[in-house]
């Protein structure tokens, strides 16, 4: 099939996986970030600890997340899903860092480079000062993320992390913790 002939049912996939994300962000404010990210101690292996329910990690009981950086200024995305039978789903990516966010604004593309329109937005929301977790989400209130160096990390954290979600309108009830599948 050509590719012309095929971007007419992408780009209504891609329109339809943004209709049936719920929006859980009640806020219409610009969301702010964190001021800046130093890449190089974000890189590495994060847990997964919350996340909305979302399409492409149904049925996860645990995920993890790897980043690396990439000789082209690139960060290369590994994610890692545990799925209740046992097997494990993988999926590969890249990230660029958005123009003047200092590293807290990445757009995220796991589709074949010819795909227009497929980066989703990964904006870094809280970053611990030891970078041992972290509040990720997306402008649209369509996803969020709580990732954590630990697989446990203590609890304090993920409630201050939880009041922040809440403080720029997140709903969190939503969320999905490991070792819960949705």
């Amino acid at each position: 099939m050509k590719l012309k002939h095929m971007m007419a049912p992408l780009s209504a996939l891609a329109l339809a996986a943004c209709i049936s994300q719920p929006d859980y962000r009640a806020s219409d404010a610009e969301l702010p970030t964190v001021s800046e990210v130093d890449l190089d101690r974000y890189v590495g292996k994060w847990h997964e600890i919350a996340r909305y329910p979302n399409s492409f990690e149904r049925g996860c009981v645990t995920a993890t997340a790897e980043y690396a950086q990439l000789p082209d200024g690139k960060i290369s995305v590994t994610n890692s899903c545990a799925k209740e039978d046992g097997k494990t789903d993988v999926a590969e990516g890249t990230a660029r860092v958005v123009e003047g966010s200092n590293g807290a604004k990445l757009k995220v593309k796991f589709a074949p480079s010819w795909v227009p329109f497929a980066e989703g937005d990964y904006w870094v929301l809280h970053l611990e000062p030891d970078y041992s977790a972290v509040l990720v989400g997306a402008p649209s209130g369509k996803y969020l993320w709580i990732l954590a160096r630990d697989p446990a990390p203590p609890k304090a954290m993920i409630d201050r992390i939880l009041k922040k979600a809440e403080d720029l309108g997140f709903e969190t009830d939503p969320l999905t913790y490991a070792g819960n599948p949705a």
